[in-house]
């Protein structure tokens, strides 16, 4: 087997195994660490083997072996070097059984560990998308918008603190449930958004293990609480998003925009679910929560046969609810979108006229004032946005996009 047979063959067993094997390694010894740091020496191990020795029948299977054995010797250096005879005996005994909470599963016990409200909020999102997600740190410090060394000593700390505080690993008791999935859904949101539009340019634009693995997560959270509203929302949500992953990207590797897409080669299976979902949600007759309004907007679109039968009204409308509950940039931003389809580009300039301030960092208000400009015009203003969205976004299918867009402009 050739070296870059199997470069992919580690790559692909990364995508699918990480998560399941850091999750049984934290189950057995205890420790996020030790549950990393192995299952990275595996996956080091597995590069350096499988091209002369063959990628094996069950490479799951061959990698939390190997990743438990790396632990174990860990765990058998420091016995000899620190006394930590406790910590040691987990070599030969599991001890009594942690409590599985309402359901037994390794990754939704380990999702449930990282997003422990004794973390930050913004420590839970880095640890889950390291620990569950598998990706580097410096992917998490892209999306985060923060320095390399400062997301690792951000991961550093949030497992030095679940460690200090004995954060059990198990899924909460039924009573505790409700309080803690809110946390839970913005950590698989987030999850599922990097999945959704990658923030390296070295990895694929559009990764489908990210988002089947957030959609899963969902799918049995929503099994525990089947009638948690926002629950039910973000699945709504992440399924009519997924319905269009095959739509997203062309040929030649460039974001098609929503109102581009043929919609002819999305899911249909997943946009009849996810309208069912929010169907199920307003027969409720409950005012909705964030993701429900989302997933309402996603269902407007979804629902239009073409992207000029649009109701841009009812998506404003649910702009005009959302803002109520979520007055945050991005939500204004999102909207102005939405009012300059209903009223015309200089309205949606003028509505994200306030926003500099606090999205000055983000290629997507760049990217949207450049569109509004380019339809006003103002072709050199433009021009000039496209390349300031183009300098802060690492998604190399919206790198294409944004390129295309820009060289499209009149000169002169």
């Amino acid at each position: 087997m050739s070296r870059i047979d199997a470069g992919e063959a580690v790559i692909r067993a990364h995508r699918e195994e990480w998560a399941r094997i850091v999750a049984s390694l934290t189950r057995r010894f205890g420790d996020l660490d030790i549950a990393e740091e192995s299952a990275a020496e595996a996956f080091a191990i597995a590069l350096e083997r499988w091209p002369t020795d063959g990628v094996p029948p069950n490479p799951g299977a061959w990698l939390t072996t190997t990743a438990n054995r790396k632990a174990i010797d860990r765990i058998r250096r420091e016995a000899r070097r620190d006394a930590k005879h406790q910590e040691a005996q987990m070599l030969y005994d599991d001890g009594p059984p942690e409590p599985l909470g309402v359901i037994d599963d390794d990754r939704l016990r380990l999702i449930f560990t990282c997003c422990h409200p004794a973390l930050a909020m913004e420590a839970r999102v880095a640890l889950t998308l390291r620990m569950v997600a598998g990706l580097t740190v410096p992917e998490i410090a892209r999306a985060f918008l923060v320095q390399e060394s400062a997301m690792g000593q951000r991961i550093t700390r949030a497992k030095g603190k679940i460690k200090a505080a004995r954060v059990p690993y198990r899924v909460p008791s039924a009573a505790d449930l409700p309080a803690r999935v809110s946390g839970v859904l913005a950590v698989i949101y987030l999850v599922f958004n990097e999945g959704y539009l990658t923030t390296s340019s070295d990895t694929d634009p559009v990764r489908s293990d990210l988002t089947a693995e957030a959609i899963r997560l969902t799918r049995l959270i929503r099994l525990l609480i089947p009638g948690d509203g926002e629950v039910t929302g973000l699945l709504a949500l992440m399924l009519l998003a997924e319905a269009r992953r095959q739509a997203r990207v062309s040929k030649a590797g460039a974001l098609i925009p929503l109102y581009d897409q043929d919609r002819r080669s999305w899911d249909a299976e997943l946009i009849a679910e996810g309208h069912a979902l929010v169907r199920e949600r307003l027969a409720t007759g409950v005012a909705p929560g964030r993701y429900q309004i989302l997933a309402a907007i996603s269902a407007v679109h979804t629902s239009a046969p073409d992207a000029r039968d649009t109701d841009w009204s009812q998506v404003v409308a649910l702009y005009d609810q959302l803002i109520s509950l979520d007055p945050s940039p991005i939500v204004a931003l999102n909207r102005a979108v939405a009012v300059a389809e209903l009223d015309g580009p200089e309205v949606g300039l003028a509505a994200i006229g306030g926003l500099d301030d606090h999205l000055s960092g983000y290629h997507a208000y760049h990217a949207t004032r450049a569109d509004f400009l380019r339809r006003l015009g103002r072709t050199e203003e433009s021009r000039s946005a496209y390349d300031r969205a183009i300098g802060l976004t690492g998604n190399s299918a919206e790198i294409a996009h944004l390129t295309r867009r820009r060289d499209e402009l009149p000169l002169g």
